[in-house]
Formats: structure tokens, sequence, C-alpha cells
């Protein structure tokens, strides 16, 4: 039988315009490789019906021909076809309660579940991820945050020429209004109230990656983390902006008094460590989270530092919280919830222990946007299918009926099975003890 397969409708948000395969690299699926391929209707979807007709592209609204089925978000649980395999962020892998009914739905139903999260080479690097575009989208709402905040102050500043991501026509355009701004602040400087303006980056991936790319639109001069509090008592501050990268070694100390940090001891034993990262924060204006969170690992920022950077007399140099990664309550825990573009800002009082909305208020603002590569929609899938095109094939064409050992998979998508024939395979047997 021929194979097929077939691209799902985003239904989690309307927000949610991403594709996993564009119609272009649809096409060449189905013509180079023999597969077919279908794909639900969609109002929403930044490349619309017609751009799938016009690849010749079947769409259909019931995909329950198709046995194997790719879509980006999580899928509801009464969507899923007795047997078929499920391609898509399930967003379970940490046990997260939300999807476990989805999960177990699956483990019922005797389907095969493939995670993107989980497409990884031999050394654990992500492969197939939209890292890189909530980067670029969630520096721009950072900034862009950061201006309603200053405003909101009193305080007169460049910033405030700036739009949320999805405001914008394409990256291209969002780009443009930050070099705009940046050639502003070349020009003019920053108001003396809020320099020296340091940005501290936690992270150094792929999300920082997209983060980075857009902050150095602005006129950058970049320190070293222990350089931060010297540079934040300059008189004559550079006019532009600072920018501090933290890795783990800044971040962490061991708890044994002399102790060394080791990065691969850290890795392992986690509890060994404790953060410090409070030292930077009354430094910092900006602080952008792009980090891979787990509890086994210290916070970056708890509750307590900001209850102690906000309970004295001042106003606190630290005004936004880019949380890039959106960790509920994780690496930053004053991320109590997260937020849409529509509503995509608060600002978390630390003495109430709550999120108020806008960006006025005692704390910082939070932005939480968990959807952020989706302020991208077309230049995200763009990047996102080139990749998974490659994969995607040899995952329509490969015989779910054998044995999970014998599956004829590349090692990469091997790796990113969670689950065959309803059970959960060997690397994600931790699971069970989350399932309801």
């Amino acid at each position: 039988m021929k194979a097929r397969i077939g691209i799902r409708r985003e239904v989690k948000s309307r927000w949610e315009r991403r594709v996993p395969i564009v119609p272009d690299d649809a096409r060449r699926v189905q013509e180079e490789h023999g597969v077919e391929v279908w794909v639900e209707p969609s109002p929403i979807r930044v490349f619309p019906d017609e751009a799938y007709r016009s690849a010749g592209i079947t769409v259909e609204d019931d995909l329950s021909p198709c046995p194997v089925i790719f879509g980006v978000k999580e899928m509801p649980a009464q969507s899923f076809d007795p047997g078929h395999t499920y391609v898509f962020f399930a967003h379970v892998i940490k046990g997260q309660p939300d999807n476990m009914g989805m999960l177990q739905r699956l483990l019922d139903l005797g389907c095969q579940l493939i995670d993107y999260e989980r497409v990884t080479d031999e050394r654990g690097r992500r492969l197939i991820f939209f890292g890189h575009h909530a980067g670029l989208a969630g520096m721009i709402d950072t900034l862009w945050a950061l201006g309603q905040r200053l405003r909101s102050e009193g305080i007169v500043n460049p910033f405030v020429k700036l739009q949320q991501t999805y405001r914008y026509d394409d990256l291209a355009a969002a780009k443009a209004a930050v070099s705009a701004v940046g050639r502003r602040i070349a020009e003019e400087g920053l108001p003396e109230s809020i320099r020296p303006l340091i940005c501290g980056f936690a992270g150094y991936g792929n999300v920082f990656g997209g983060a980075n790319e857009i902050f150095e639109l602005l006129p950058v001069e970049e320190i070293e983390p222990h350089e931060v509090e010297d540079v934040a008592e300059r008189s004559e501050a550079h006019p532009g902006v600072y920018k501090v990268v933290f890795e783990e070694q800044d971040t962490v100390e061991p708890r044994a008094s002399g102790g060394d940090f080791d990065l691969q001891d850290y890795y392992d034993c986690p509890a060994k460590y404790r953060s410090k990262f409070s030292t930077y924060l009354p430094h910092l204006t900006l602080l952008v989270n792009c980090v891979y969170w787990d509890e086994k690992y210290p916070r970056l920022v708890t509750k307590q530092d900001l209850q102690s950077l906000y309970g004295g007399s001042g106003q606190p140099r630290l005004r936004v919280i880019g949380d890039i990664s959106c960790d509920i309550e994780g690496a930053i825990e004053a991320t109590v919830k997260s937020t849409d573009p529509e509503d995509p800002l608060y600002v978390y009082d630390p003495f109430e222990d709550r999120a108020v909305d806008g960006v006025a208020g005692r704390g910082p603002v939070i932005l939480a946007v968990d959807i952020l590569p989706s302020e991208l929609p077309r230049e995200a899938s763009l990047t996102f299918s080139s990749v998974l095109v490659d994969y995607a094939p040899a995952i329509a064409k490969a015989d779910y009926s054998l044995p999970f050992e014998a599956l004829d998979l590349p090692p990469e998508i091997r790796r990113a099975v969670i689950v065959h024939q309803g059970e959960l395979t060997p690397d994600y047997g931790y699971l069970e003890k989350y399932l309801p």
C-alpha cells in the first residue's frame, strides 16, 4: 500500500498558525519519495489551503486514512485513531500533568508517539526545533515590554517605538524596527535614569542564538559576568547597551565550602550545587532566560530573590524578565503563569506572590508567552520544515507492526519514539509513574 501522511490543523490556540511541513516541502515528499500527503483545511494556517492544493496536496477534513499524522502542538485526546502514528511536540517528557491524559489515550489506543523534542544526534543535541525563532520573537517582545514599563514610570525612551513581534509583517520588518531604535540610541544615547542598561542572557543555545541576533541590532558592548557590578556603578556609562551571557559556572556554585565547579558533575549531581545568580540581579535592567530547566536543577531566580530585591526603598534596576523558556515556576520561579500574544505581560508582585496584569507595580514585568515562535509563523515553519522533510519519508514508510528493536527508522527518530504499539519505549518507561 502506498505510504500516506496527514498534516493536522492546529487547534490548541487561535494564535497557532505554524505548520510542520510547508507546501513546497510537502510536494517534495510526494513527488520525490512517493509518499502521498493530505492536509486538514485551516482558516488560520499561515500557508492557506490553496497553497497546498497548488502544490498538488490533497486537502481533506478526514485524515483517518492517513496512518501517520504530523502536527505542531499537543493534539486533543479524542482526535487519535487506533494504531496510528503521531508526530508532534507532546510536552510529556517531564511528566507534565496537563498532558498525561493525552499520553494515556495514545497508550490505550495502541498508537505510536514521536516527539520532535527528542529528535537528537548522538550527543543529545536537538535537531528539529523552533527555539531560534522563539529567541527572535522573545527578544523583540522583551524590548517592547521594556519600553512599556519605562513609559509607565514616566521615562521617555526609544523602546516605545517597538511593537510586539506578531504586529510586524515579517521578520525583516521587525528587525528594521529594532535597527531604527539602535540608530537612535547610538545618536542620542539612553536616558540617564536607566544608564547603564545591562541585559543578562541565561543560556547559550538555539534560543539564545535567536535572541542575540535581535539584541545585536542595538549598539552593544559585551561584558563578562565578573564585570557586571563594576559596570553598573559607572557614572560615565557606554551610551548604548551592555550584554552579558551567563553560563552554568556563572549561575551556580558547589554547596560544599571550597569546592570547585565541574560542569559534568553539575549535570550528574545537581543537588550538590546551589544558585548564586541573585548576586547579579541588582545590576541587570533586563534578564532574558533561554535555558532548559528541570526540577532537579537549582532555580535561576527564586521568588525570595525578587522579594529581597524589591524590598528596599528605591526602584531596583531590574525592569523586565523575558522568560523565553517559560517553565511555570521553573528557572524563573516568578513565572507563575504562561501568557499568549494577546495579553503577554504581567508584573510579578513578590510580596503578594501573584501576577498583576499590565506593566506597572511592585516587581518585574514578566514576559511568559509559551508560543513565541507562532509570532513568526512563516519563517518558523519554513525553517522547521526544511529539517523535518528529510526525515518525513522514513517516518511515513516505517513498518510500526514490527517490534520496537526492529523498526527501520533513522537513529535520530528512533530516540524520539516515546510510545510504540501502545507501550512506553525503554527510554521513557519512567513516565509510567506520572500516568493517571
